[in-house]
């Protein structure tokens, strides 16, 4: 697994799917609260008209490139993925979607803790 502090570095650096089309540009990390180890990404989207969207993308299977951060998943399905506001917060009844979305098995902690926390 990529260390955390590794890929903060690569905050507003582009992201790319499994062809090296562009999805985005890395805004966040999100580590997994059971074992403090990365797990997901939120990748910057903008649309036509200038409003930027954070959507996750899991690093399963990701590589960091001296260019990029690609992603093991396609394009369109990172696009699609559940997300939020640029200065909102993922809630934790909005966990279970976003790791059902890449087919990635979600369970709260032992105490019924989040699974994923910002850093």
């Amino acid at each position: 697994m990529i260390p955390a502090e590794n890929i903060r570095d690569w905050r507003g650096r582009p992201v790319v799917d499994v062809e090296d089309s562009k999805i985005g540009t890395l805004e966040a990390v999100y580590v997994d609260t059971l074992g403090d180890e990365p797990v997901f990404v939120t990748v910057k989207l903008s649309s036509l008209f200038g409003k930027t969207h954070l959507v996750f993308a899991p690093l399963k299977g990701a590589v960091v490139t001296p260019d990029h951060l690609k992603v093991a998943f396609a394009r369109d399905l990172v696009r699609e993925a559940p997300g939020i506001d640029p200065d909102g917060e993922l809630h934790a009844e909005a966990e279970p979607g976003v790791f059902a979305h890449y087919g990635l098995a979600y369970q709260t902690g032992s105490l019924g803790e989040r699974r994923l926390a910002r850093r």
